[in-house]
């Protein structure tokens, strides 16, 4: 693979196809990465960066990122867990959300984990699956299977699953109920444990900074508004912003037009409480990159 890639670039391993593949290529995007690719490649260029994309089954990203084949992957943390491997994990990334959960049939009798004592679970995740009944201190006999998790309760293989799910409703489907979440996952950004080479930590430092600024901003929205000069205090109290709003006075006598940024998780109460202490023309608008 390294003889088809500058040597010069740092390489990233991303999903070649599956629920990941989008949101990855989405998160270089709005980093303002150009990639060079028609999702048919197995490898593609970074325009504007010294970067390569390689484009792999994530099953096989933690263990390339390991032994340094590639420099960083994006994969999800339920991977990482089950492979066991020794990598450092950089970035939380905010999708790919997922939980490996305990499922049985809807008509069957157990209804807690205590009640799959000595029975047998199906699953694609074995070590997972059997730290979690270790910790708990429940013996059960675990059946791996590399496919078609959710009909082997129908088919008498076992009487409960471990399965990931993101909505549940392929389990649902199945005619199955979660009775437990025993682990949860989105994806990650990863790396070596340790880089010797100065020069391309320098490069991967630098595209994580990149991915912070994207994620910091997705986090916020940019606000304008007028309000009486009067409400200030009370204004900078509400949304005292990163630092301090931006204030400029307005040719009205005794207003102000006030700039600031809201957290996008409190946004509407915030702006309810300026709406009734007199601000007015609120204009909010996306950030696209915030440096902190």
């Amino acid at each position: 693979m390294k003889n088809k890639l500058d040597n010069n670039n740092i390489t990233l391993a991303i999903q070649k196809n599956g629920r990941l593949t989008k949101y990855s290529i989405d998160l270089l995007e709005k980093a303002g990465l150009v990639v060079d690719t028609d999702g048919q490649k197995l490898y593609a260029k970074c325009r504007n960066f010294p970067l390569d994309i390689v484009f792999i089954r994530d099953e096989d990203i933690p263990n390339l990122v390991e032994t340094g084949v590639v420099d960083m992957g994006i994969v999800g943390r339920n991977v990482i867990a089950e492979i066991n491997a020794l990598v450092d994990n950089k970035l939380q990334l905010n999708f790919g959300y997922c939980q490996l959960v305990i499922a049985v049939q809807k008509e069957s009798s157990i209804s807690a984990i205590r009640d799959l004592k000595n029975k047998n679970i199906a699953t694609s995740y074995p070590r997972i699956v059997t730290q979690y009944f270790q910790k708990m201190n429940i013996p059960v006999k675990i059946i791996q299977l590399n496919g078609s998790v959710e009909l082997s309760p129908a088919l008498n293989i076992a009487s409960a699953i471990a399965d990931l799910t993101s909505t549940g409703s392929t389990l649902a489907i199945s005619d199955l109920r979660v009775i437990e979440t025993i682990f949860k996952s989105q994806a990650v950004l990863i790396s070596q444990k340790v880089t010797n080479n100065d020069k391309r930590q320098n490069l991967i430092d630098n595209l994580i900074f990149r991915f912070k600024a994207t994620q910091n901003a997705q986090k916020f929205k940019y606000i304008m508004m007028n309000a009486p000069q009067e409400k200030l205090k009370q204004i900078i109290t509400i949304v005292p912003g990163l630092k301090s709003p931006t204030v400029t006075p307005l040719a009205a006598k005794g207003w102000v037009s006030v700039q600031t940024a809201i957290q996008e998780d409190v946004f509407w109460e915030k702006v309810e409480k300026l709406k009734q202490i007199g601000a007015s023309g609120i204009i909010a608008l996306p950030i696209e990159k915030l440096i902190t």
